[in-house]
């Protein structure tokens, strides 16, 4: 039986050989960039401390992964090694002291420090100025031609300007997904039902290794170079530093963010610089490359197997890792928005242990295509709240799916989804429990019930004490109860209760504001009341009926529906109107004698010869309703140019139908 250890590492070897070829061979990773690091941390680890174990086929030991049978091969005539790495300041330490030694120096190194970006490594070989093949680093030796593909990024000239270009250089880069186009481009996917990318080096990857060059060429890709391989016949500085600037003169694309460092201690003051300035970079990196900047030096420093001695990359710490969704809550918002937050195992990320992550909406969910019981990907940058931003398993047969809930989890209410909008809402706004601080503040705000001396301090503090639950509570409560609270003397006391019972005399369009209902404003609140004159009518309205009114269309409508057919918001208003709530009874306005009246107009489509508003105005002078939308109800749509869904409903409906210049016409005939 062969030894424990040996064991441990043949086993860690085949994981990880999976591994490569999941992210570099097939670009779709099942684990974190973190966790891998940490398996190969260990490999290197038992074959540093068992050297008797280390074989030249390990995965410590070789570069990147094998190249897709697809694909040309290219051999590389400079191989594209791969760079070790450190995670923190001793190792880094380590290194410079290693370097120090092994060039028996006494004085501090100059480093050429760059951000590491997290993309794909590109090779690109020009002759005379000319880009004749493109190539992936493959396995380090061996990569795949990826020039057609290459020849679509924006950013990379096919042709090098400038002065001394060299008979033959080959440019070794990164290409990269920049942060703003992955967003958009994954927004775009997930509205077309397409996949979305988990990250920007998985879209980099993805979309550079395509077959079809018209794949690539929609995708927003970007290219930077960071250093050079085989080169003939030039005069290059001795510079790593200087290089990367003279590539820059001959047209070549590199980061702003170059840097030349002295000794270890720029090396980490660099660090912590670009690790704060992380977030605000137009591309994802994950950590800092650190080069000696001297070719001379690199040259005497040479190679190992598979990176060189001269280079090294702090990585930051991890904004990703993975763990297993166990749950999905969905919390209700002081606004009634409602949010799924994911529950997951434990996972330490980005320098706390983060257990729920938000899930924004049921758009979200669906984007991502996660069940209960995925491992899914952790993200947390900077300070934000964390997230989930992808999966990075197949459903197992025990996952379940996440079913967004249609009534509200805290009231029970309806949950409104109004089509176009991402968020859904609880629409008992008056009952719900998460939303009572809100819907009372805004009740006895100053533009609906007016309640002097109510303000957001003064209902936190009375709901907190569980003196009042709904608006309708304000009209129950004694001066006594209020007295001995905080910074509540008799005086206050006395005057909150006086301003509650002045503020039952109130009017309908003010009692309606004070609801709270979705969009409905102070305006709409008024053309409401003076369109219907009593609660009783104005809770049977239809959405069609409610259309009616003066500039409230279908979404609005929705919105006045939903929430009177909830019957918690009932018996709030009931409440209310039992305490003495009241208004003036509102008369019609007397426009029967008017020549359009009792006539509903809708105006689409644009207007050439006067404003929309003059129309609107004109006709309602006649007595006309005019309308948002089309219904049963209307008499007449004015069609301009241009005019689209409501000219067809119209049509649909047999509705009259006239052209600007036939209402011009009318109005100058009831005008005379």
């Amino acid at each position: 039986m062969s030894n424990p250890v040996e064991q441990k590492i043949i086993a860690l070897r085949e994981q990880i050989k999976q591994h490569n070829k999941n992210y570099y061979t097939y670009d779709k990773p099942v684990i974190t960039d973190s966790e891998y690091d940490r398996l190969l941390g260990q490999l290197k680890q038992l074959e540093n401390d068992y050297p008797q174990f280390l074989t030249t086929d390990s995965p410590s030991q070789k570069v990147g992964g094998t190249v897709l049978d697809k694909f040309i091969k290219v051999q590389h005539e400079v191989p594209m090694l791969s760079l070790d790495n450190v995670f923190n300041s001793e190792d880094l330490a380590d290194f410079v002291e290693r370097v120090n030694k092994r060039l028996s120096l006494t004085t501090e190194l100059t480093f050429c420090a760059e951000p590491k970006l997290d993309g794909l490594a590109i090779s690109l070989l020009y002759q005379k100025g000319y880009l004749i093949r493109a190539a992936t680093r493959g396995d380090g030796n061996i990569g795949e031609d990826v020039t057609n593909n290459v020849k679509t990024i924006q950013n990379i000239p096919h042709i090098l300007t400038g002065k001394n270009i060299p008979d033959v250089i080959e440019i070794r880069g990164e290409v990269v997904m920049p942060m703003d186009a992955f967003k958009q481009y994954n927004l775009i996917a997930a509205k077309n039902g397409d996949k979305c990318f988990v990250n920007p080096r998985n879209a980099a990857a993805g979309s550079l290794r395509q077959l079809d060059s018209k794949i690539t060429a929609n995708r927003p890709l970007a290219f930077y170079s960071y250093g050079i391989g085989l080169i003939k016949n030039a005069d290059l500085p001795n510079s790593h530093y200087q290089r990367l600037l003279q590539l820059k003169q001959w047209g070549l694309p590199v980061t702003n963010e170059i840097k030349i460092k002295t000794g270890l201690q720029g090396c980490l003051d660099y660090y912590q610089f670009l690790l704060a300035a992380r977030d605000t970079l137009p591309y994802e990196i994950d950590g800092i490359v650190y080069k000696v900047d001297d070719i001379s030096l690199q040259q005497q420093l040479g190679f190992i197997s598979r990176a060189p001695r001269w280079a090294i990359a702090h990585k930051f710490p991890a904004q990703e890792e993975q763990t297993r969704l166990l749950d999905v809550e969905f919390q209700v918002g002081r606004t009634g928005a409602i949010t799924p937050v994911a529950i997951l195992e434990p996972v330490f990320v980005g320098g706390v242990n983060i257990s729920r992550a938000s899930l924004h909406n049921n758009d979200e969910i669906q984007r991502l295509g996660i069940k209960i019981g995925d491992t899914v990907v952790v993200r947390r940058a900077a300070d934000v709240i964390p997230q989930i931003s992808g999966s990075l398993s197949e459903h197992s047969p025990s996952a379940k799916p996440i079913i967004f809930p249609t009534h509200c989890p805290v009231c029970h209410s309806e949950i409104e989804r109004i089509e176009g909008e991402a968020v859904a809402r609880c629409s008992g706004g008056l009952y719900c429990a998460a939303q009572r601080k809100e819907a009372i503040q805004y009740f006895a705000s100053r533009k609906a019930m007016n309640i002097d001396g109510l303000g957001e301090k003064v209902v936190d503090l009375l709901v907190d004490e569980n003196l009042i639950n709904t608006p309708a509570d304000l009209f129950l409560l004694k001066a006594e109860q209020l007295i001995g609270l905080d910074r509540m003397g008799p005086k206050k006391a006395e005057n909150i209760i006086n301003a509650i019972n002045k503020s039952k005399k109130t009017s309908f369009a003010k009692f309606l504001l004070a609801l709270g209902i979705r969009e409905v404003g102070e305006a709409t609140a008024r053309n409401l009341a003076e369109h219907f004159l009593t609660l009783d009518a104005l809770k049977k309205a239809n959405i069609d009926d409610l259309q009616e009114v003066d500039d409230v269309g279908e979404i609005v409508a929705k919105h006045v529906q939903y929430f009177f057919r909830q019957a918690h918001n009932l018996e709030v208003i009931d409440a209310l109107l039992e305490a003495g709530v009241q208004w003036p009874i509102l008369q019609a306005k007397q426009q029967h004698t008017l020549p359009l009246a009792n006539k509903t107009y809708v105006l689409t489509g644009t207007l050439s010869k006067m404003k929309r508003s003059e129309a609107k105005a004109s006709l309602q002078a006649l007595g006309a309703k005019v309308s948002g939308s089309v219904s049963s109800k209307t008499d007449t749509v004015v069609a301009g140019e241009a005019a689209g869904s409501k000219l067809i409903k119209a049509q649909d409906l047999k509705i009259n139908i006239i052209n600007e210049d036939e209402l011009i016409a009318l109005l100058e005939l009831y005008s005379k």
